[in-house]
């Protein structure tokens, strides 16, 4: 199964949407909370040069925010990243 990771907001219900996403898949995300924490944020403008929420990796490799993640799924290239 693939390495998931999303920064996150607390309340975002773009985070939401994204995180159903992925449970509706059965696929465990690591969760990175970085509304509030300076330096997980700078982290996540650093690697996805994004200032929006959330950021989603998989496997190290920038997704995008949720429509970025909706969009993947509908062409049918989620499944493949996930290992599914």
């Amino acid at each position: 199964m693939a390495k998931v990771e999303m920064y996150t907001k607390f309340m975002c219900p773009f985070c939401i949407r994204a995180k159903a996403l992925f449970e509706k898949k059965g696929v465990d995300i690591i969760d990175i909370p970085a509304a509030a924490d300076k330096v997980k944020r700078a982290e996540m403008n650093k690697r996805s040069g994004r200032n929006t929420f959330p950021q989603i990796f998989i496997d190290g490799k920038h997704i995008g925010g949720c429509d970025d993640l909706f969009d993947l799924d509908r062409k049918g290239g989620l499944d493949p990243l996930l290992g599914k």
